[in-house]
């Protein structure tokens, strides 16, 4: 017997207070980004260089405790090990992680901006207000497009960009989630 999928609106309805605080979130992110960008530069990149690090020593740990399991548990070693590499480089020469980081983000707000227009045109006829996830689909299409276009320009200028970005984002969600909360679903 088939189980029924809900569709994305009812998804959305019933979740509204996640893009609520996904929106309240991505405000303070922005705002606090204005107010302390060296800081917020200093901070992002530590936090990537340590997520790589303890996700490489996990790999490394995963991969040994496999290798009587598999003849494969190389790749998952040396994808750990090329984590704890990036994680060290990080500390050692951040400039250069924050050039590629600056890189990762301006991809990820491109491909979340393309997805996001997607879901819109998928809403339009469950839900009124679906301009307002277009409108932030484009905005992160643009934001990513930017970044790419133009990584040299420093993390201090991507900083405030993104704290830009953040918070028309973030009013956006807000907004959306409000529309959706309104129009209650049966």
């Amino acid at each position: 017997m088939p189980v029924a999928v809900p569709s994305l609106s009812i998804m959305l309805h019933r979740t509204w207070w996640v893009l609520l605080l996904r929106g309240l979130v991505a405000i303070v992110f922005g705002v606090l980004t204005w107010l302390q960008p060296a800081a917020s530069a200093a901070a992002l990149v530590l936090v990537f260089g340590a997520y790589v690090f303890i996700d490489g020593l996990l790999g490394v740990y995963a991969a040994i405790r496999s290798r009587h399991q598999s003849r494969h548990w190389w790749v998952i070693l040396l994808w750990g090990l090329t984590g704890v590499v990036v994680g060290v480089l990080t500390v050692v020469n951040p400039a250069i992680t924050a050039l590629v980081l600056t890189m990762y983000i301006g991809a990820w707000a491109l491909i979340t901006g393309v997805m996001q227009i997607i879901a819109a045109i998928r809403l339009r006829k469950e839900i009124e207000g679906e301009w307002v996830l277009v409108l932030g689909g484009a905005i992160s299409v643009l934001f990513g497009g930017f970044v790419l276009a133009q990584p040299g320009a420093g993390m201090m200028a991507m900083l405030w960009v993104l704290a830009v970005y953040a918070v028309a984002f973030g009013v956006l969600m807000v907004i959306l989630a409000f529309k959706i909360r309104k129009n209650a679903m049966p």
